[in-house]
């Protein structure tokens, strides 16, 4: 984000330019919320100087705010940066758009890799697999996750899978196919973690670097 963000400049970007402007600088921001945010800075332009004053007071705060948490957050990724490397989830840093806030929040879940035997056991853990219901005595797989484990490995094998949807072919073939069939974006999402769990996991017990090769 800018040193010093302005509410003349965000109207003059417009939706598409801010959301770019964004990315440029890593902050990815919907389309929905740069609408609200250049509509936001067009009326705020309108208002009285004093109550226009009181708006860039609050705005002042705001930024501020966040340059003291963007330096918090850097001081957290220096650190977990010099301990990573030391663990067995350092290798995942080698998958596409995995760097070291992704590989420490999965190696963090995962725990000692030797724990598991198959990558099968690591995402039910997560609470991936789908639910399970009785009727008349039968079982059946419902469409929602059980969501019976650990959140924090839930929510790392799923920014895996983001993260290999971006960076890999492969797995964006993988999730336009889905999407092609009509697979809602949670189904989606979870396919894509459970193709990115069995990769990470083989990764951290095999202590081998991602090949394309071997995964596509």
């Amino acid at each position: 984000m800018p040193r010093r963000w302005t509410r003349s400049g965000s109207a003059r970007l417009g939706p598409e330019r801010l959301r770019r402007f964004c990315a440029n600088r890593g902050v990815q921001v919907q389309r929905r919320k740069a609408h609200e945010i250049v509509e936001a800075a067009k009326a705020s332009l309108t208002l009285p100087p004093q109550l226009r004053k009181v708006h860039a007071d609050v705005l002042d705060a705001d930024v501020a705010l966040l340059g003291t948490l963007d330096g918090a957050i850097a001081q957290a990724e220096e650190a977990l940066g010099e301990t990573l490397p030391r663990t067995p989830a350092g290798i995942l840093t080698t998958m596409p758009r995995v760097g070291v806030v992704r590989a420490s929040s999965y190696g963090a879940g995962l725990g000692d890799p030797s724990r598991f035997r198959t990558a099968a056991q690591v995402y039910r853990m997560a609470g991936l697999v789908p639910r399970l219901y009785e009727s008349a005595g039968k079982r059946r797989a419902h469409t929602s996750i059980s969501r019976e484990g650990k959140a924090e490995l839930r929510g790392a094998i799923i920014e895996l899978g983001r993260a290999l949807r971006q960076g890999d072919p492969d797995f964006a073939r993988y999730a336009e196919e889905l999407a092609a069939r009509g697979k809602a974006p949670g189904i989606i999402a979870c396919a894509l973690g459970h193709r990115a769990n069995r990769v990470a996991f083989a990764l951290v017990r095999d202590q081998v670097p991602f090949d394309p090769r071997r995964w596509r």
